[in-house]
């Protein structure tokens, strides 16, 4: 994996792009596959507190996916970024009013009810890159290492689960981390569903 700064951005170009390029039909198309992935998570269909991301710029779409939350008794959770540049998650149900956030990306309007991440159940993490060993690129903002970063310590806490949302095209070898970077416990890709806990 690029270490530079420079070339960590041109991979992060790269794979936006990439992603960015698919069409409709790929994308229906890897959203009916990760569907079928994330329903081999158990606790993808027992967890109370699920949130995921709204899809832009060529993300993998979760509308499929988060489809049967409700019927399972299960809630579905948007974040919000706080003053702190932390996330929070706000309940969001389909046809729920939205509006962009400072960086563009649509958020609950009603956030009467916010829960903070250390709450949450199962958390579906957006990636632009990943490797197997739960290494995940981001976009360069740290808004999700900030937010969980009370999974890193020894012995950390069981909740929430972490899943990797990406497509297969985004793996990459390996990625280099920083002390700071919170690992994924799952990824999910519209062909797998990639266990990177090692049994722990």
């Amino acid at each position: 994996m690029p270490t530079s700064p420079s070339q960590r951005r041109e991979l992060r170009g790269d794979l936006a792009q990439r992603r960015r390029e698919l069409g409709p039909a790929e994308r229906m198309g890897a959203a009916q596959g990760l569907r079928r992935s994330l329903e081999s998570l158990p606790e993808f269909l027992t967890e109370t507190k699920v949130a995921g991301y709204w899809a832009t710029g060529g993300e993998l779409p979760l509308n499929l996916a988060i489809a049967g939350l409700a019927e399972r008794g299960q809630h579905f959770y948007l974040p919000v970024i706080d003053s702190n540049r932390r996330l929070c998650f706000v309940p969001w149900r389909t046809g729920d009013e939205v509006a962009p956030n400072r960086l563009g990306i649509p958020e609950p309007v009603n956030q009467d009810h916010v829960t903070a991440p250390n709450q949450m159940d199962l958390v579906l993490v957006p990636l632009l890159g990943f490797d197997r060993k739960g290494n995940r690129l981001g976009f360069g903002g740290g808004y999700y290492d900030r937010s969980f970063d009370f999974l890193n310590v020894p012995g950390r806490p069981a909740q929430p689960l972490l899943v990797g949302v990406g497509y297969s095209f985004q793996e990459v070898k390996s990625i280099e981390t920083a002390h700071w970077d919170v690992p994924l416990d799952y990824i999910a890709t519209e062909k797998e569903l990639i266990d990177c806990t090692g049994g722990k």
